[in-house]
């Protein structure tokens, strides 16, 4: 029962990646964009702790764990770049 339950939340999360995708690419505006790439950084999160623990490896929540350190990182970055593009913008 418990295998079942971790192959329908493999499927979940595969949805809800393309959902992502679709709403990071037909985003109308940036913001749009930027938060549909945090939540599909977080659902391969979930995704790779969902396979550590069906495989019963460690080694995939240390991976998963040094994505989203990178993963945050990233994003302010980008949220970085976008305030400063931004407010060069207003200056004009």
């Amino acid at each position: 029962m418990s295998l079942f339950i971790l192959e329908v939340m493999k499927w979940f999360l595969l949805a809800c990646a393309i959902v992502c995708l679709v709403r990071m690419f037909l985003g109308p505006t940036t913001a749009d964009r930027l938060v549909a790439l945090n939540i599909l950084s977080s659902v391969t999160l979930a995704f790779l702790v969902l396979r550590g623990v069906v495989q019963q490896r460690v080694l995939y929540l240390d991976v998963a764990l040094v994505y989203v350190i990178f993963g945050f990182l990233g994003f302010l970055a980008i949220a970085r770049f976008l305030k400063d593009r931004l407010n060069d913008e207003e200056a004009e």
